[in-house]
Formats: C-alpha cells, structure tokens, sequence
C-alpha cells in the first residue's frame, strides 16, 4: 500500500503545472466535453505510467545494488528540482484540429506529451523503488487525475486561484525528501 499512497502523492502534487495539466485546461477549453478528456487522459496515463512502471522494476530487478539505490534516490533529488521550473502548454499542439474526435485526440496529446515527463520519470523511478508495477501504476494514475479531472471541470479559474509556485514548492520538497530517505536508508541510517 505504501507504492500505492506514495506514487499518487508525488505525482499529484509533481502534475500540478505540468505541460499535461495545462493541455487538460486547452482541450477543456476547447471542446467543452469533459467526459471523453478525462477517458483520454485516464487511457493514455494507464498505458504510458504502465510502461514506465514496468521499465523501472525491470531496471531493479537487473541493476541490484546500492550503487542503483543511490542512483534512484539521486533522481528523485534532481526530480525535486526540476519540478520547481515552470512548464508552458504547447500552444501549436493544442491549436491542431480534432480529427479523430476528443477521445482519440486526448489520448493520442497525453500519451505523447507524458513521454520524458518528469511524472513519467518519477514512475519509473517509484517502479524501481517499491518494485511494485502495478501499484505504482495505479498510484501515479490516481495522482495524474487528481490533478488533471479538475483541471478540466474548473479549466482556466483553477489556474487563477491556486497558487502554483507553492505546490511545486511542496511537491519539490517531496521528490527530495523520498530521495534522501532512500539515500538515507541505504547507508543503514534507518
């Protein structure tokens, strides 16, 4: 359960912002048919988080060893950092047409725009962490519609009220204290 708890947390707060959160509000904004965009993101969160869950347990599973230990535990610190860095929607992305209608569109942006993500990269880093795909698919799946299904219901209000250099702050800090527990435990400090 700790995979499952852990992984929503960090993504849910790591997503707020995010270029995905922000391509939520366009595709809101711009199809005003919320239903289809939250099956896009949840179809295309499934299947991308799925994979890099999967990458990352098999990257445990191989590369054992506190050396990889401390390598996870380092992602997560530089993870931590670069969720202080503002993402910006790709505004020529959003402006294409939907020929294959808002499902298939919404899948097709997410999946691809979640690719090299930072929450794609704590995925992959929470797999190799708590060796647990399915959980940690879950997890960051549950964290990406916390974040994203408001985000599509409340679109453009949502960004004027919440302040978001406070919640990248908080999920910064995150990244980083897992990161340095986990350093923290493989020294045998804990």
């Amino acid at each position: 359960m700790e995979a499952l708890f852990t992984s929503t947390a960090v993504v849910a707060l790591a997503e707020i912002g995010d270029k995905t959160m922000l391509l939520a509000i366009v595709l809101a904004t711009r199809f005003k048919r919320p239903v289809p965009i939250i099956l896009g993101i949840l179809a295309a969160t499934l299947a991308n988080h799925f994979l890099a869950a999967f990458v990352g347990a098999q990257a445990a599973a191989f590369l054992e060893g506190d050396w990889f230990r401390y390598l996870v535990a380092a992602s997560f610190v530089v993870m931590g950092a670069w969720t202080l860095i503002p993402d910006k929607a790709d505004e020529d992305a959003a402006a294409a047409p939907a020929r294959f209608g808002v499902f298939v569109t919404t899948f097709v942006a997410f999946f691809l725009v979640e690719m090299g993500d930072k929450t794609q990269l704590a995925t992959v880093a929470l797999a190799a962490r708590f060796n647990d795909v399915l959980m940690v698919t879950f997890g960051t799946t549950a964290g990406m519609m916390i974040a994203n299904v408001p985000a599509v219901f409340l679109g453009n209000e949502l960004i004027r009220r919440v302040p978001l250099h406070v919640v990248r702050a908080i999920a910064a800090m995150l990244f980083i204290v897992i990161g340095l527990w986990m350093a923290a435990e493989t020294a045998g400090w804990f």
